[in-house]
């Protein structure tokens, strides 16, 4: 059965279609809410059972234990030390649990899952089976892709990824009046084999757009992503992921303590920052890249994207150290100017001044002065 791979002039590799021939026409329709993209580059898991929300919301970070059908979000598995290990986004319909992932993620999130139900009623498994297309609501697209959209219990399967503001219980360390993901109202439609290859035959390549061009969105919006800014190294406050994905004041879960101390008392050890680059020459930098001020290395680029208002643009994850001025990334073609809009303070994590207990001090508590 043909798909949107087989379509004139589309370029794919590996399932993945990185445009259709015109990225930067691609970029406006898409942002325009005019136009669909094929979501090969990730895939979805089924969480059934009668006990999956309360098992999911026990040991992940997001509150789920009483998301209502048709409801979204976002959720990160971290490891014990604090450290993003999964990242999935959360859609339920009353009866399964949907979490869509990156696609090199989704075998990994799929088995940590498994191993960690137990006597949990509650099974998990990899829907090959299905599809996702990706599209901006308010448009001709979202009554295409909405119509498209599985509904095996009832409910459509449209993902709303929640980035557009800060949801219930999450902070947003970005200190800006308006943040850029408040404009890109992403959505993400679950569809069948069958819907998809429908969908590819009757949709006019001027509405596709490719990868490219959901990226490039993505990268304006500062919205961070696992197969992009997460390394072994990452915790959620570096990319200001605590906004969407973790829930400050739920119960306990594995990585709980450090989200904690880290928002209340520290500052995480690096931040994200968004790089507008010199657009006069063709280079662009690649994701791990050096950003540099001199010859001092202060981090690397985890996404770059050549924006069809902002010309060439990227993500960089750089050391709290940075300072905030113009920097250079080092490509294997040449140096490339970029200057920097911060995201993430060095500061970010200071939401509480609390002084040290007196007994806990090693020093003798000084005499009062006032007799």
């Amino acid at each position: 059965m043909a798909g949107f791979a087989d379509i004139d002039g589309a370029v794919s590799s590996d399932g993945v279609i990185s445009h259709f021939g015109d990225v930067f026409r691609e970029q406006r329709r898409l942002a325009a809410a005019e136009a669909l993209v094929p979501l090969g580059d990730r895939a979805v898991i089924e969480v059934a059972g009668p006990e999956r929300l309360g098992w999911l919301d026990s040991i992940t970070s997001q509150a789920v234990g009483h998301l209502a059908p048709g409801e979204s979000t976002e959720l990160l598995v971290l490891d014990p030390q604090g450290r993003v290990e999964h990242a999935a986004a959360v859609l339920d319909d009353g009866a399964s649990t949907w979490l869509i992932a990156d696609a090199a993620d989704v075998e990994p999130l799929a088995a940590w899952l498994t191993r960690m139900r137990f006597r949990t009623q509650a099974t998990v498994a990899v829907r090959d089976d299905l599809q996702l297309i990706g599209f901006v609501d308010g448009g001709s697209a979202a009554e295409l892709a909405g119509a498209a959209a599985s509904a095996p219990h009832g409910v459509a399967l449209v993902w709303s990824d929640p980035w557009q503001r800060v949801s219930a219980g999450g902070h947003q360390y970005a200190e800006v009046a308006e943040h850029p993901g408040s404009a890109l109202a992403w959505r993400v439609a679950v569809v069948t084999a069958d819907a998809a290859a429908a969908l590819a035959a009757s949709t006019p390549v001027e509405s596709l757009a490719g990868l490219l061009a959901a990226e490039a969105l993505r990268v304006a919006a500062w919205r961070p992503r696992w197969a992009a800014e997460v390394d072994d190294r990452s915790l959620p406050h570096e990319s200001d992921w605590i906004r969407t994905a973790v829930h400050l004041s739920k119960g306990c879960y594995r990585g709980q303590e450090t989200v904690a101390k880290v928002h209340n008392l520290g500052h995480p050890p690096r931040r994200l920052a968004a790089l507008h680059l010199d657009g006069s020459d063709a280079v662009l930098p690649a994701p791990g890249d050096p950003v540099l001020l001199g010859d001092d290395e202060l981090g690397h680029i985890t996404s770059v994207a050549r924006h069809f208002e902002d010309g060439p643009i990227a993500l960089a994850i750089l050391s709290r150290r940075a300072p905030e001025g113009d920097l250079v990334v080092r490509t294997a073609e040449g140096d490339i100017a970029a200057a920097q809009q911060v995201i993430v303070p060095a500061d970010a994590g200071a939401t509480a001044d609390i002084p040290r207990l007196t007994r806990l001090s090693r020093r003798p508590s000084a005499p009062d002065p006032r007799g």
